[in-house]
């Protein structure tokens, strides 16, 4: 099988699926519907790509469990930074945010086991891990970050 249009392109081999991703090019401009916000952006392409692979894991692979746990975990690191604009409290904020990683922390998990079992080819898979570390990157740094605001106002109240 071969999936080929202007920003995806999925290869079928026998044995696993190859996703070259340096073909997709999905403008932020015209699919991003947020304000700026990397972390949000990055999250909302990255579970585009989820979508994708999750699509042809399913219809071309047959592979129903594994694939079904990452659509679940790559596509809830989106949601849950998006419920986190409404959070209830800094601490729900943070809160949202350290699930959203958690998420995150999953699907390079599920990602890793798709490739090892034979069902994603190695290279074009790394590189969607590469994305879900970034995106672990920048949670984490977020998370600390108002970890340690929270820290020094506690100390200013003293």
């Amino acid at each position: 099988m071969k999936i080929d249009s202007d920003s995806f392109r999925i290869l079928k081999s026998n044995r696993h699926i190859t996703i070259g991703f340096s073909v997709l090019s999905i403008s932020v401009n015209t699919v991003i519907f947020m304000k700026e916000n990397i972390v949000k952006d990055k999250s909302y392409v990255f579970a585009l790509k989820i979508i994708q692979i999750f699509k042809v894991l399913n219809k071309e692979q047959k592979e129903f469990i594994l694939s079904k746990q990452l659509i679940r975990s790559g596509t809830a690191i989106g949601a849950l930074i998006m419920e986190s604009e409404h959070a209830q409290s800094k601490a729900d904020f943070v809160n949202k945010l350290n699930i959203a990683l958690k998420e995150a922390n999953e699907t390079v998990y599920w990602l890793r086991l798709l490739i090892d079992s034979g069902y994603l080819g190695r290279e074009s898979a790394d590189l969607l891990i590469e994305d879900c570390k970034e995106l672990i990157r920048l949670l984490a740094s977020i998370v600390k970050t108002m970890k340690d605001n929270k820290t020094h106002a506690d100390l200013d109240r003293r």
